[in-house]
């Protein structure tokens, strides 16, 4: 019966998504320079989907914080649940970096496409470039990013290798560095699985790593070791935990 209702909570959380993505589709041409309706929308919709999911958060070093500042905040990813658990309950307008992939989604994909968002397609080289100077004059135009610094999620619930992509963007942006750990929701959904598992996501955001006097690839290495010692001192790997994944 768990099962069931997990199954069922997970089709009714992916058309309330789509849904919603058709209705941000609908406001973009009245929203297309600051994108503020976008993320008020993005935020009801992750504040909803985690209540029909049965999902809480709680939130660590919301006082690291500086609201008059943009921060690009690096990531790990663990599961679906990242995202939503993030736009609802971090103070900032958050604008994530994606993969490309995921527009070919209905709705959903195309509001990802078509707002403020950032699409990264790393198998074409030059595409990806654009993306990451699009990503760039975000960060400088004052916008906060989100960067998922292993790439992907996770498949067995521990903490991956991290990718030099998000640190070369860190550094030539040249703004703060926010390390934010999410634990709890690979529980919740692990990749490959259709079953919800309601429980409790936690963010732990660390202190800022101010960029200065850095630059080129020993920066974004420095800054990569950084961060990865910083979202590994408040990791709990969860892979004991977790549901089995489907086949």
């Amino acid at each position: 019966m768990r099962t069931l209702i997990g199954l069922a909570q997970f089709i009714i959380a992916v058309a309330f998504s789509l849904f919603m993505g058709f209705l941000e589709i609908l406001f973009l041409p009245i929203d297309r320079r600051r994108g503020r309706v976008f993320h008020a929308l993005a935020r009801f919709w992750a504040r909803t989907a985690l209540a029909i999911c049965r999902v809480r958060v709680r939130v660590k070093g919301l006082e690291n914080l500086d609201r008059r500042r943009s921060y690009v905040y690096v990531s790990n990813h663990a599961s679906m649940f990242d995202i939503p658990a993030i736009l609802a309950s971090i103070p900032d307008q958050i604008r994530i970096v994606y993969k490309k992939e995921l527009e070919v989604i209905p709705f959903f994909g195309w509001g990802l496409k078509w707002g403020h968002y950032i699409g990264i397609d790393r198998g074409r080289g030059s595409d990806a470039m654009k993306s990451i100077e699009e990503a760039i004059g975000k960060i400088r135009s004052g916008q906060s990013l989100l960067l998922y610094a292993e790439g992907t999620r996770t498949l067995d619930g521990k903490l991956q290798p991290f990718k030099r992509g998000a640190f070369n963007i860190a550094v030539r942006a040249g703004a703060p560095v926010i390390p934010l750990t999410v634990n709890g929701s690979f529980r919740i959904l692990p990749k490959r699985s259709l079953v919800i598992n309601p429980g409790e996501v936690e963010l732990v955001l660390a202190k800022p790593i101010f960029i200065t006097g850095m630059s080129g690839r020993e920066a974004e290495h420095q800054l990569m070791e950084q961060v990865h010692a910083a979202i590994a001192a408040n990791y709990i790997e969860q892979s004991s935990e977790v549901q089995a994944p489907c086949p």
